[in-house]
């Protein structure tokens, strides 16, 4: 039996696939940007993944967490609006955020207060995860809530029996992503959440992460055709300045005009308790910066009624308001079963309802555990 946390998310690996063999039993790791070259019987650098005589084991056959979400939570805003999403999680990150909100599950093997999670591992099967989906009259399945590129390999075995279930699957990562690994989940993809915490690389490394590594996954999930939509937690004194805010909104303008882009509200977290939370005005600044860059899509997130119409879905070409939000609540909702705006005919990208009756209004949408 095992007796410690590492030794039992150890247990629960099985052979990866992406990576490659090096000579005197070393490996290279494609799962994320760092491509760590592994020793035999050492970790990469997210601490899950590793080389235990010269073959890489990867997390399968468990879940740390298992939540029926609003999809709005994730946070998207143009995927199937009000619909419910299964959300899993394991353990471990490639990235040590300060400010993490689920500190407990991503730094599981790196910071010793988070050992408690071994409490949250439950093992489960592809097949349950797509019961459990039917049950909750999920319409999407989604790896979230510890970084998900880690356990990518797990990911595509839940993946293939939720497309065979006629279920939309999607990733809510930090962007670290490779062209081997973003090759491999293509396929069973349809949504890809990003985070761009900051456009300083300084900072970027302090959380653990290359900025340049996040800007070309980016452009990779736009290019291979997956529907990307961007969240940057707006921190004061972090990444709030207007230069910073300018050079985010340009950067993803100049990749997509119609890429939708979160600011959302910092509050205290973790390791990173200096900084004051969030004010809606600072959202609004932000949210009114990314208008200017010639962002069509721009909301601000996590101050329910405090933000005005960027809560809302506008239509860019006539303004007509197409959903109205509060919360994770669909109030309104007026797009097209094609995906237009009834008022001007414009097209609104993203993935849309075939019969906007299948938009719940005001439903009370709160995320509920499933066990």
């Amino acid at each position: 039996m095992p007796t410690s946390i590492g030794e039992l998310l150890d247990s629960l690996t099985a052979p990866a696939e992406l990576y490659e063999k090096l000579p005197n039993k070393a490996v290279r790791c494609f799962a994320c940007g760092h491509r760590c070259l592994i020793r035999e019987g050492k970790r990469g650098i997210c601490q899950v993944r590793f080389n235990r005589g010269g073959e890489l084991c990867a997390p399968r056959g468990y879940v740390a967490a298992l939540q029926s979400d609003p999809v709005e939570k994730k946070p998207f805003y143009h995927v199937l609006p009000s619909a419910t999403a299964l959300t899993f999680g394991m353990l471990g990150c490639d990235f040590h955020c300060g400010y993490c909100q689920n500190w407990l599950t991503s730094q599981a093997l790196r910071d010793p207060a988070s050992d408690v999670s071994v409490n949250f591992i439950r093992k489960i099967s592809p097949e349950e995860m797509v019961d459990y989906a039917r049950k909750t009259k999920a319409a999407l399945v989604v790896s979230s809530y510890n970084e998900p590129l880690i356990a990518s390999e797990w990911a595509v075995e839940i993946f293939k029996e939720a497309k065979a279930a006629g279920l939309m699957c999607a990733y809510v990562s930090n962007g670290n992503n490779t062209p081997e690994a973003l090759e491999y989940l293509a396929p069973y993809l349809s949504a890809y959440k990003i985070d761009l915490k900051c456009m300083s690389d300084k900072n970027y490394r302090k959380l653990g992460g290359v900025l340049q590594n996040i800007l070309d996954g980016i452009k990779r999930a736009y290019d291979a055709g997956l529907w990307v939509e961007i969240v940057t937690l707006t921190i004061p004194g972090f990444n709030d300045s207007n230069e910073e805010l300018w050079d985010t909104a340009r950067y993803i303008a100049g990749v997509s005009k119609d890429i939708p882009w979160h600011v959302t509200a910092f509050h205290k977290e973790y390791k990173m308790t200096d900084p004051d939370n969030t004010d809606a005005k600072t959202l609004l600044r932000a949210a009114e910066i990314g208008r200017e860059a010639g962002l069509k899509f721009v909301y601000a997130g996590n101050l329910p009624g405090q933000v005005g119409e960027y809560e809302d879905t506008i239509c860019p070409e006539c303004n007509f308001r197409l959903i109205k939000r509060r919360g994770y609540i669909i109030q309104e909702y007026r797009i097209s079963g094609e995906g237009k705006c009834p008022q001007c005919g414009e097209t609104i990208p993203g993935i849309w309802h075939t019969d906007p009756a299948q938009a719940v209004m005001n439903q009370p949408n709160a995320p509920l555990p499933v066990y």
